[in-house]
């Protein structure tokens, strides 16, 4: 989550890390029986040039975990987007996020997009609509159901949710995305819970703060 509220102007090299994220992502790819050393972007890779020069219509399925920023979040920023590598630290040109017009000039053939970040469904208003800008960005760009959360999301409970899910909807294929996604949050209230490096549980993750954030929209076929 970008610590930004409390600041006057905000970079995008002031968000911080989510060391969760990689291990999220290598879980998703094995789960669909990808290799994770072809099909991920992580680091430095895992920025604008390489999403806008990659053919994303060879993907059924693409993963962005991320920050998800809100129009405000950032100095400047007037839409809602998702944060990637700095380009000082990518070696690249851009600004470091691929926001909603970007999206909407992404060609996509993809079953679902899956936006484990913070915020990526949150509307832009008290009036807003349920769907964000990014979920209906990627909707336009040819995806036919995406995974957003509606609030800020702890990283290691993300990754715990969404490995999961996957797992489930590989071992049976013939479950609905949002069955699967039931299931994953079952399983996460029964035993879901965060450990510290010496293995000890600090605490659980049966409050809903860790797990109702997650959404599908689009389980249809």
């Amino acid at each position: 989550m970008p610590q930004a509220d409390a600041l006057a102007s905000a970079d995008l090299g002031m968000l911080p890390r989510l060391p969760d994220t990689a291990a999220e992502l290598r879980s998703i790819a094995l789960a669909l029986g990808a290799d994770p050393k072809k099909a991920l972007h992580l680091g430095k890779d895992a920025n604008e040039h390489e999403v806008e020069s990659l053919d994303l219509t060879n993907f059924k399925v693409a993963a962005f975990a991320t920050h998800g920023l809100r129009p405000g979040d950032l100095n400047g920023l007037m839409q809602p987007a998702l944060a990637l590598t700095t380009p000082i630290v990518a070696g690249v040109h851009g600004d470091g996020l691929l926001t909603m017009d970007k999206i909407l000039t992404l060609r996509l053939d993809a079953d679902w997009i899956v936006l484990s970040a913070c915020n990526s469904g949150a509307g832009l208003g008290a009036n807003a609509e349920a769907a964000s800008g990014l979920a209906r960005a990627f909707f336009y760009a040819g995806s036919r159901s995406i995974l957003v959360t509606n609030w800020s999301v702890h990283s290691a409970s993300a990754r715990q949710l969404v490995s999961d899910l996957f797992r489930r909807q590989a071992a049976d294929p013939h479950i609905s995305r949002a069955e699967a996604l039931r299931r994953a949050m079952v399983a996460m209230i029964e035993t879901g819970e965060y450990k510290n490096d010496s293995g000890i549980t600090l605490f659980d993750y049966a409050h809903p703060l860790f797990w109702a954030p997650y959404t599908i929209i689009g389980d249809g076929d």
